[in-house]
């Protein structure tokens, strides 16, 4: 299939039910939809500075402490698609309420959990939660904010403070841990879900005459989440057992049979479960590749640097997560700007210049050296893959939802959202793999360190990453420009005689 062009203006008419952020309740809408999205970011990297705490209070093997992390990516990458389109045919209140229980709930048991099993078991419930909430609030945002200006505007926040949530991550769980227990970075989120929960019941309309099952394509779900959880599995689990591992080869093999298998049953219902119409919004494909490439090539990031930090340059917590906030602050300043670029000069040249300023952000993040300063070393990095970032992401989210009609706006967020974690889980095994054959190699070539040996590897996998923010700039220009415009809608003219 050719990749679809991003038209070079698309109306957006606003809807009766539309929200204006010159209005307070309007305001209100994007803050709660923006909570969700900080709570779900929050969620994904707050954990990782607690596994050390968790494997020494709870007795966890190194290979069953992985599936704190990966039990959570495995459920909400393999429900995301199934969840976004769900919110469309129940309504994206109900399902955003229902997620929000599920994820609030799962918190607290795996906070209270004094066992392996009832901590893994509720980091699954987590991820169904996440994979529930988070395509319901991105499509309700698209779906209430439709004026150009103001869903750009929108958007710019959500991306904004995506990043926000992803840095806060890492530095609340450093607080949490050493200053009370790793069961808070599970309990934190349960707040942010009760004021989310009061919030959706208030602000947010109940959508009629949303359930719309008859003819149900259950067979298409079942082919569509056991795909991706088979995919995503096997992603995770690569950099263990080996790429070439007939484990590995055979998960994929059969997950990439089973997703074909879907298109193929999609194309024949009179009812599919995703309709693959969407693919044929100018922008939708091209946006969702760019989104995965870009999430490959940065996500993974955060893992390596903050293994060099801690690792490498001996840091707490603590001071990693303060190392992290020069990026968020960078994040949201190239967010806001990009998003009020968008009416301009269009998405297309705010993606690709930002994909080519991220690049060169983690090009001078792999030259960290083992006796590297944050000054000089890290924070420069940081700061320009922000900037580049800001952009990247706001602009690729607000192609991707371009031109979707309102009936389909949970499935295109759980499209892109699918890209995201799809991205990190690939990247991740990806350079993994490299990193680790990486120093591996420099240990048994002998005169080196392990702190040496450690930061090849590092830089390897960071320079990989550089190269795939490049190519994620290449896909954007496989696309024409777009700039969304507004449509007024004229009032119906009064006959006099009447």
């Amino acid at each position: 299939m050719t990749a679809e062009s991003y038209p070079r203006e698309v109306p957006t008419p606003r809807p009766r039910n539309a929200a204006s952020l010159s209005s307070r309740r309007g305001v209100a809408i994007l803050i709660l939809l923006c909570l969700v999205q900080f709570m779900d970011v929050l969620d994904a990297s707050i954990l990782n500075i607690a596994l050390p705490s968790i494997k020494r209070d709870l007795g966890f093997s190194q290979e069953g402490l992985q599936w704190v992390v990966n039990g959570y990516i495995l459920t909400y990458g393999g429900f995301l698609l199934l969840g976004g389109r769900v919110a469309d045919l129940l309504g994206r209140r109900r399902i955003l309420v229902i997620g929000l229980v599920v994820f609030a709930t799962a918190s607290m048991v795996g906070g209270l959990a004094q066992s392996e099993s009832l901590l893994v078991g509720a980091r699954f419930a987590q991820g169904l939660g996440a994979a529930m909430l988070s395509p319901a609030a991105l499509s309700s945002l698209t779906t209430i904010f439709r004026s150009g200006r103001e869903r750009n505007t929108a958007l710019g926040a959500w991306a904004a403070v995506s990043g926000l949530g992803g840095a806060a991550g890492v530095l609340f769980g450093g607080l949490l841990t050493e200053g009370a227990s790793w069961r808070w970075v599970l309990y934190v989120n349960v707040p942010f879900a009760a004021v989310a929960l009061v919030g959706a019941f208030v602000l947010l309309e109940r959508e009629r005459g949303k359930a719309r099952l008859a003819n149900f394509d259950a067979l298409g779900a079942f082919l569509v989440t056991g795909g991706m959880l088979l995919l995503v599995y096997s992603l995770v689990k690569a950099p263990d057992v080996g790429w070439g591992a007939a484990r590995t080869v055979g998960g994929l093999a059969v997950a990439g049979t089973l997703l074909a298998a879907f298109v193929v049953n999609e194309l024949r219902v009179r009812n599919p479960l995703v309709p693959l119409s969407i693919l044929k919004v100018k922008g939708v494909a091209v946006a969702d590749a760019t989104q995965l490439v870009t999430a490959a090539g940065f996500l993974p990031m955060f893992f390596f640097l903050t293994l060099y930090m801690q690792t490498v340059l001996g840091y707490s917590p603590i001071q990693t997560g303060l190392a992290y906030l020069p990026l968020t602050g960078g994040f949201i300043i190239a967010t806001s700007i990009s998003s009020q670029l968008f009416a301009r000069i269009g998405t297309k040249p705010v993606i690709v210049v930002g994909a080519v300023i991220a690049s060169a952000g983690l090009y001078w993040l792999s030259r960290i050296p083992v006796d590297g300063s944050y000054v000089s070393d890290i924070l420069p990095g940081l700061l320009v893959s922000s900037i580049g970032l800001g952009g990247v992401f706001v602009g690729a989210t607000t192609a991707a939802n371009a031109g979707i009609s309102e009936d389909k706006a949970g499935l295109a967020a759980g499209l892109l959202n699918t890209g995201t974690q799809l991205g990190a889980a690939l990247g991740l095994a990806i350079f993994s793999a490299l990193a680790t054959e990486r120093t591996t190699s420099a240990l048994r070539a002998g005169d080196t360190t392990i702190a040496q040996a450690a930061t090849e590897g590092y830089q390897l996998a960071l320079l990989v990453g550089a190269v795939f923010l490049l190519a994620a700039g290449g896909i954007a220009l496989l696309a024409r420009n777009k700039r969304q415009v507004e449509v007024v809608e004229e009032a119906p003219v009064l006959d006099a005689a009447a």
